[in-house]
């Protein structure tokens, strides 16, 4: 049981099953863990309820029924109908519309209520999960990303039906539980469900502007691919002295495996990884170099002495529009005080792959693997298991519809045109609406990336929760026209 699973309460009690076993925790109740790829936790609990004719198996899941059960309250507040829980393999999704506007398009407004965890706990100034509001911010995890920007829509269209009794367009809400883990399960979801999902324009809640005071129009998402690597020596450790110089060290063996992967001059050199790459054009160059970037104080911010990256491009191009290959995680032998002379059995590391559009997770782990293998060094074997977490690029069109209209209506409510902009992160469901529906999604969202995402105390700026409910309701009624 690790750190994070002692601070759980089992009512069964926290005596675990060995792997591969069960334990009985009543007369014809067997309590099994089932492993799963989340930080902090390495499995969940399920039951086997014995049965006539055999065994069910029950999975209690993650205690989140608090925030979908909430949001459906807040929806129904609102005014918005046909309000349902809807099942996946893991966290559920939550729909609502508001169909009354015959002949008028129908926009899909996607976001999340799952989060990510909150540690380090003492890192927070108030409880994670007992929101606060000082300072003209609301406090607590999730306030961002994406509690704050997925009521935005919600308050914006309570706003219209409680003023005009109406919307000028019909709306659909999909919002999902599980986008910090890459949205596994919503593949099959999303293809069982394309007729009530089926839209005219897509718009994210789950995104952010560039500033208070200067709008941004996000339209492309790198994808991810996530592999761990593992290389095997002896059967045991080994006395550095006794075995030293006469058999393969596995950690000298990963450096040079990794070092193969990515050169001194920022480039990938695994063979295939820039094939399916889509070349920035000078427009796109233009339209990243419009948007202002001190690199001095870039630098300053994140302490590092220079920047690096792939010759040839600025660095907001290798940060938006390049993929990349980098070293999560490194480990092996002995990791404590003082020297041990160990010649390990093994070391371990972790790397991702952020990727452009074009590039494909599975084909970019088929060539990592193949290269892996090919240049494991003698003496030593290698694996490598590809993690959880996948998602695809994502790249708007130019002139595509909706982005044009939520471009006009951001310049209209902050006065200035919106920076053109991509970024280094990756949303999956936008790909899985766009092969399923058609339809490539616009981020329409209203938090900030200096709001503490992913980190100790998360936040959101009260005032964005006005601009982004008139920003949302000029749009309505722009595309209502």
């Amino acid at each position: 049981m690790n750190e994070l699973e002692k601070q759980l309460h089992y009512p069964m009690g926290d005596a675990l099953p060995a792997n591969g076993s069960t334990l009985e925790v009543a007369p014809g109740i067997l309590r099994l863990q089932l492993p799963i790829e989340f930080t902090g936790l390495g499995h969940v609990n399920t039951y086997a309820l014995e049965d006539r004719d055999g065994f069910a198996l029950v999975d209690p899941g993650l205690p989140g029924e608090k925030s979908w059960r909430i949001l459906e309250s807040r929806m129904a507040a609102a005014g918005i109908e046909n309000i349902r829980m809807m099942p996946t393999e893991g966290h559920p999704v939550v729909y609502g519309d508001w169909l009354h506007a015959p002949g008028k398009p129908t926009i899909l407004i996607y976001g999340h209520f799952d989060v990510q965890p909150a540690e380090p706990f003492d890192l927070w100034q108030t409880p994670p999960f007992a929101p606060q509001v000082r300072d003209g911010k609301v406090w607590g995890r999730g306030a961002s990303d994406d509690k704050g920007g997925m009521l935005i829509p919600i308050l914006s269209v309570e706003a219209m039906l409680k003023t005009s009794g109406r919307l000028p367009v019909n709306v659909k809400f999909f919002f999902e539980g599980q986008e910090e883990i890459g949205s596994p399960h919503l593949p099959p979801f999303i293809a069982a469900n394309g007729a009530l999902l089926k839209a005219d324009m897509i718009f994210s809640a789950d995104g952010s502007q560039w500033g208070e005071d200067q709008p941004n129009l996000i339209t492309g998402l790198k994808g991810l691919v996530a592999a761990e690597i593992t290389v095997t020596g002896a059967k045991g450790d080994q006395h550095s002295g006794q075995q030293g110089g006469g058999i393969a060290n596995p950690i000298h063996g990963l450096s040079h495996l990794i070092a193969s992967m990515k050169g001194l001059d920022g480039k990938i050199t695994v063979d295939g990884f820039y094939d399916d790459v889509v070349d920035l054009t000078v427009e796109d160059r233009a339209a990243i170099a419009r948007v202002p970037f001190d690199e001095a104080a870039y630098i300053a911010e994140l302490g590092v002495p220079e920047v690096f990256g792939e010759v040839g491009y600025s660095t907001r191009e290798r940060l938006w529009a390049r993929p990349t290959f980098e070293l999560n995680g490194i480990w092996g032998g002995w990791q404590g005080n003082g020297i041990k002379t160990v010649l390990p059995a093994q070391a371990f590391a972790k790397i991702t792959c952020r990727l452009v559009a074009n590039q494909k997770p599975d084909a970019i782990f088929a060539l990592l693997k193949a290269h892996i293998e090919t240049h494991c060094p003698p003496g030593l074997r290698v694996s490598v298991e590809r993690l959880a977490g996948s998602a695809d690029p994502f790249l708007v069109p130019p002139g595509h519809n909706s982005s044009a209209a939520a471009g006009e209506v951001l310049a209209e409510v902050y006065g200035k045109a919106p920076y053109i902009t991509r970024t280094g992160g990756s949303i999956p469901v936008m790909t899985m609406l766009l092969n399923e529906l058609g339809i490539h999604a616009t981020v329409f969202a209203f938090g900030m990336n200096d709001e503490n995402l992913h980190a100790p105390n998360e936040f959101f700026r009260l005032s964005n929760f006005r601009t982004g409910q008139t920003a949302y309701a000029k749009l309505l009624e722009r595309l209502g026209r």
